[in-house]
């Protein structure tokens, strides 16, 4: 297993680690409902540096990046962030990402740990066109400062008016006298705040300022089980369960990051998927009854019969209910219709909702826009 940078920290904290995605990773300090419950209420700190960030550069950057991600990267200005796709010549999604525009010929993408070589080598394999390709992803730490409080305690450190990044947007600049920190306004909680991109030799002394600063705001460290439980909350899919090698973007309900204005990988495929309609899709569902939905749990009809599988699944902090995602024949997934999850042999009676569950001042949390 590898180590992040904060690997010693998270263990004289006491944390419960275990190994994901190949890396030492801190999976829960004092549990996952409390620290669920201090990312939605005020502020906690995920160590996230086992993601991958690669580095596109050169006259011929974008056009790579067009040609191998779904969405259109031609829009993005300087300083703005793009969540996006790359499909495989079948149209299978080999990774979620996203893309950073640095400057006028250089991005940054950023992508999962678990398929970081995968996406390298996808990468590198339809990069015929010349542009420069750097993999920078043991060089970065990463730290996402996630909660309705997470811009009061940063503030603190750095001039840089955070009020002033709009959602999926990034500034340069120094916090707690750490120069060059990639300073992102994004998440994958949904309960706002930033994430902070910085050398691996800064990370320590820019943990512990943060948590110097926030300790009067009630600061958390947060592992990454209480990850899982917000990102479903919201609905936001997570790689290798709800998306994978062999679900396209437009199952996905990723359609809106599906731009057919330019050809990309297995564009011609998506499109014609689009044109004939969808045999299946993702939907969200509540449980009824009952019980708790568990990855891979069959999903069947009022008869019985076989009709999705479950992706995700948990008990909802928040909500105090079941909730999960998965897939259902397309003629199943009906807003507000019924569907059973087998759990134990038995059909357990679910009801499909709309995202996200946690339905709560999205747009002053400046949430994504759909426009990107």
């Amino acid at each position: 297993m590898k180590d992040t940078a904060l690997t010693n920290v998270h263990k004289k904290l006491g944390a419960k680690m275990a190994e994901f995605a190949g890396y030492n990773m801190p999976i829960q300090y004092e549990g996952i409902n409390i620290e669920h419950e201090t990312v939605r209420n005020s502020i906690g700190v995920f160590d996230v540096s086992h993601m991958g960030e690669f580095i596109v550069t050169g006259k011929f950057a974008l056009s790579l990046v067009q040609k191998v991600t779904t969405n259109d990267a031609s829009k993005l200005t300087i300083g703005q962030i793009q969540y996006s796709a790359l499909t495989n010549d079948a149209g299978g999604i080999v990774d979620d990402l996203l893309v950073y525009r640095m400057d006028e010929d250089t991005y940054m993408l950023v992508v999962n740990a678990s398929n970081i070589q995968k996406d390298l080598l996808w990468i590198k394999s339809k990069n015929n066109i010349g542009a420069d390709i750097k993999d920078v992803s043991d060089e970065i730490s990463l730290l996402a400062v996630q909660g309705p409080k997470a811009v009061n305690v940063l503030q603190e450190l750095t001039k840089v008016d955070l009020s002033a990044i709009p959602y999926y947007s990034f500034k340069i600049g120094a916090i707690a006298g750490i120069p060059d920190v990639i300073i992102s306004n994004t998440g994958y909680t949904g309960a706002g705040g930033f994430e902070l991109y910085v050398q691996n030799k800064d990370v320590e002394y820019l943990w512990k300022q943060i948590f110097i600063v926030g300790e009067k705001f009630g600061i958390k460290p947060i592992g990454l089980g209480a990850r899982d439980t917000l990102r479903l909350e919201m609905g936001y899919c997570l790689y290798g369960n709800d998306i994978n090698d062999s679900t396209t973007p437009l199952e996905a309900g990723l359609g809106w990051i599906t731009k057919f204005t330019k050809e990309f990988t297995a564009s011609k495929i998506l499109k014609e998927q689009k044109e004939k309609g969808l045999l299946r899709k993702l939907v969200a569902f509540e449980m009824v009854d009952k019980g708790i939905a568990r990855h891979d749990y069959k999903i069947l009809d009022a008869n019985g019969q076989n009709i999705g599988v479950v992706t995700s699944g948990t008990h909802s902090p928040t909500l105090k209910k079941s909730i999960g995602l998965g897939y259902v024949n397309i003629e199943n997934a009906i807003m507000g219709g019924s569907i059973f999850v087998e759990i134990r042999g038995t059909g357990v009676k679910a009801e499909i909702v709309s995202l996200p569950f946690v339905k709560q001042s999205i747009k002053s949390k400046n949430e994504p826009s759909k426009a990107l």
